[in-house]
């Protein structure tokens, strides 16, 4: 364990595509971060929680009874405020696991016809949950820093893919911005 991290980190999630982005995220850690299945974890974990902070624990707790050391969970998805705030929790469940996204995006669309374009505000919500070595439990959440309008037509899924590009180029900037304080001597980074 160097600084107090244990030699690998436990995300508990079976989505290869998201393991990927968890690892680039944490590739400075120097530590190996490996799926839930990866760590011997083969648990269906019941996503019951009302909101995303409460997921993100119920995963990250069932995984780290099974394997201990640190695991990370999170949970996320798209609040449309004229919606209250649907899908929201239940963004991957929304109208059927199995439901192509063009179709939820679709149906959303459809839904906010008629809605006036000031009343169309939504944001992208992230909680990580983790459950530390010795049991204790941090929470960490992000939403979207402004608002963003919905379109009244248009691919949502585009819309979201653009969101996501813009929020990685700004993760990568405050990455760059403490890794240059950080080598000039200042102790302080920003979050």
């Amino acid at each position: 364990m160097e600084n107090g991290l244990p030699g690998r980190i436990v995300f508990a999630t079976g989505n290869k595509g998201k393991l990927k982005e968890v690892e680039m995220i944490l590739k400075d850690l120097g530590r190996q971060v490996v799926s839930m299945k990866e760590a011997g974890v083969e648990t269906e974990i019941v996503e019951d929680g009302t909101t995303f902070a409460e997921n993100a624990m119920i995963k990250a707790r069932a995984v780290h009874a099974v394997c201990g050391g640190l695991v990370l969970a999170d949970d996320s998805g798209l609040e449309i405020d004229c919606l209250n705030k649907e899908p929201g929790v239940y963004s991957a469940r929304y109208l059927g696991e199995d439901t192509p996204y063009e179709i939820k995006n679709g149906i959303i669309l459809q839904r906010l016809e008629g809605v006036a374009k000031e009343e169309r505000s939504a944001r992208f919500v992230c909680v990580i949950g983790a459950v530390l070595p010795d049991g204790r439990e941090l929470l960490a959440a992000w939403r979207a820093a402004l608002p963003f309008t919905l379109p009244e037509k248009g691919d949502l899924a585009m819309i979201l893919s653009f969101l996501w590009t813009s929020l990685e180029k700004r993760w990568q900037s405050l990455r760059r911005r403490r890794k240059t304080r950080s080598a000039i001597g200042e102790k302080r980074c920003e979050r």
